[in-house]
């Protein structure tokens, strides 16, 4: 409680995450012995005095003189309420009046007032109060330590055709790593040989274990379960998966939401003013051992530790889902969000798209329609080139030499000549503007390619020369969780899913009606993605944009909160989306929306706890029955009932 924020690092010059403490006969076992031996020594000290005043008859408090039973209530004063003095002063240094200065002043008013016991009570309580909340804030901040134990040590290398065991730190850009079941992977890579699984659970929260081959990546921290691996060494060091979430989580707790930073500022007016308030009630009361007793009561310390304690245990939990959120003001904003806003492509579907139709027009083949083409799409980039390319092959057709001229036509197709023959693959506006529109096979083949869009497709018309051949259909398949994901955003509470799109229309509404989006804008290019983010917003809308971070980066940046899907492989994403869902998996959105809702209702209801522990002592006060030592005890255990309140956010939430 000497510090109203609870903070990650203890190590500000190295940014080196708090390890764990460690050691024996801690407390309740959160805590090594060594925080309890203030609090041990002055509750020995307390019995004493009881046991001496037993013994001799004489009172331990209120004497004029202290007596020997008084003697010790002041030395277990001193004991515990030392440390409380010093932090006070040096918060004095930094211009900062914070709670320990209302012990301190209390404290020492008690004793010289000679209300011994009630020094003796305020300053140990405090104590014992100070190691169970450091204790219990160590519980919250687990995540973050539990990912820092997951960083191995070791690497088993190839070098110089032996293997080698060195520290994980040592491994070279490059470098053949081998990974066998039981171990950690040291680095971030792509196998090169071998089948194994790997439990990803520390980084994407996903519990079943991934089975990986050669050319799949793996993630420096995960657990080989079964296989002998050989991974090739990319990511390395602090350029690790882990390494950047752990950078992330540090840095999202410590950073402040809107209500924290409220509470910080009423908190440094609120100290202060209770200081003043008690001055002048003792002197009109003429009753210093109320004012000292208001000071305590008064004290804001569950008021100050409800914000961030929710906040952390939020983050933690998120962080153990393969959830990381940029920072408390992102946590809360995400608890209002009302509107999703979705990109089609790798986001509601798979992003690999397939062919399914090859259409030839009477008097053509199937052979003929995909032959050309592919011949067409062999050197295209464009995501709808591979898979023609691919089916093409796969039928045993032969594509020949690479075409001797390809030209790419922005929203429209490819134009290529192979073997001296003009070939054109393009959607029906392509065809619409070409020299050969006006013929029967023309209409004909757009007629066909709209009933193709019609059924989720998209359709390309394949022209050789004057001639057109058909139309080939491809679709990007919706993600088999994808209507169970949209359902489950409703049920958290979004009242409008929006799908925002560049695809054609046709195939936009095929997919939305599959996963059961009912708002859809399609055809839009990034620009037109982020007009429409701005008129839900200019609606009142609270919108979340989830996308790809790439054609989808003005819409992310623009939202209210910007999701990224599948970051494990994303360092960009990781760094630059306010929320980064590590796997890539759909029901992972609406379980962090429902994170953030829960750690929103946490923090309201500490604030609840703290105003209405302060308001129920302030009258047991003035009404009478209330003491120094009472107060604290309430005090205390409030700050614990907060802590305890937002712990529960730790907990896996129910589906």
């Amino acid at each position: 409680m000497t510090s109203p924020t609870p903070t990650l690092r203890e190590e500000e010059t190295t940014g080196t995450p708090a390890a764990p403490e460690r050691g024996g006969g801690a407390g309740p076992g959160l805590l090594p012995a060594r925080a309890w031996v203030r609090p041990g020594i002055a509750a020995v000290l307390i019995g004493l005095s009881w046991l001496l005043d037993a013994l001799t008859g004489s009172p331990a408090t209120g004497s004029v003189l202290p007596g020997p039973a008084d003697l010790l209530m002041v030395g277990a004063a001193l004991v515990s309420g030392t440390p409380i003095l010093i932090a006070a002063v040096r918060a004095l240094r930094h211009r900062v009046i914070g709670i320990d200065l209302l012990v301190s002043i209390a404290t020492i008013g008690a004793i010289v007032i000679g209300e011994y016991w009630e020094a003796a009570a305020v300053t140990t309580l405090f104590a014992i109060g100070h190691a169970l909340e450091k204790g219990t804030l160590q519980r919250t901040r687990r995540a973050l330590t539990d990912l820092v134990s997951t960083a191995p040590e070791q690497a088993v290398v190839l070098r110089d055709g032996t293997e080698q065991t060195i520290a994980a730190t040592e491994v070279r850009q490059g470098e053949q790593v081998l990974v066998r079941p039981g171990t950690r992977v040291p680095v971030d890579g792509h196998v090169l040989a071998g089948r194994g699984a790997i439990d990803e659970a520390g980084i994407t929260g996903e519990s079943v274990p991934a089975e990986k081959s050669e050319g799949d990546p793996v993630y420096a921290g995960t657990v080989a379960t079964g296989g002998l691996l050989t991974v090739l060494a990319e990511g390395i060091g602090a350029d690790t998966t882990l390494a950047r979430i752990i950078r992330r989580v540090e840095e999202a707790q410590d950073a402040k939401a809107p209500t924290q930073a409220f509470m910080d500022r009423f908190a440094r007016w609120y100290t202060p003013a209770i200081i003043v308030l008690s001055v002048v009630f003792g002197v009109l009361t003429g009753d210093v051992e109320l004012a000292l007793t208001l000071l305590v009561i008064s004290c804001p310390g569950a008021l100050v530790i409800s914000i961030p304690v929710a906040i952390v245990a939020g983050i933690g939990r998120g962080a153990r889902d393969g959830m990381l959120i940029k920072g408390g003001e992102h946590l809360e904003t995400s608890a209002r969000i009302d509107t999703v806003a979705l990109d089609k492509t790798g986001t509601l579907t798979t992003g690999r798209p397939v062919l399914t139709d090859v259409l030839p027009l009477p008097g053509r083949t199937r052979e003929e329609v995909l032959l050309w083409a592919a011949r067409a799409e062999l050197t295209s980039d464009h995501p709808l080139a591979a898979p023609v390319v691919q089916a093409a092959r796969a039928d045993g057709l032969d594509l020949g030499q690479i075409p001797e001229q390809a030209d790419a036509v922005v929203g429209r197709g490819v134009l290529a000549r192979h073997g001296g023959r003009a070939i054109t693959v393009g959607n029906q506006a392509m065809l619409r503007e070409s020299d050969i529109a006006d013929r029967p096979e023309a209409r004909e083949a757009i007629d066909l390619a709209d009933e193709t869009a019609r059924r989720g497709r998209t359709p390309m018309i394949v022209t050789l020369d004057d001639s057109v051949l058909g139309v080939i259909g491809l679709a990007d398949t919706p993600r088999a969780e994808a209507a169970d994901a949209i359902t489950a955003l409703r049920r958290s509470g979004v009242r409008e899913v929006v799908m925002l799109t560049g695809d054609q229309p046709r195939v936009a509404q095929a997919v939305a009606a599959e996963v059961g989006i009912d708002t859809v804008h399609a055809g839009l290019l990034p620009e037109g993605k982020l007009d429409q983010i701005a008129a839900l917003q200019a609606r009142g809308r609270t919108v979340a944009m989830v996308g790809d971070g790439v054609n989808d980066a003005p819409a992310l940046a623009s939202a209210d909160i910007g999701i990224s899907m599948g970051a494990a492989g994303s360092a960009v994403a990781i760094e630059t989306s306010d929320i980064a869902l590590m796997r890539d998996s759909l029901s992972a959105l609406a379980q962090s929306l429902r994170l953030a809702r829960r750690t929103v209702a946490v923090m309201r209801q500490n604030i609840v706890i703290a105003l209405v522990t302060v308001g129920m002592l302030l009258l047991g006060v003035l009404l009478g029955g209330v003491t120094m030592s009472l107060g604290m005890l309430v005090h205390e255990a409030s700050v614990l009932l907060v802590i305890v309140n937002a712990m529960r956010l730790l907990r896996p939430a129910r589906r």
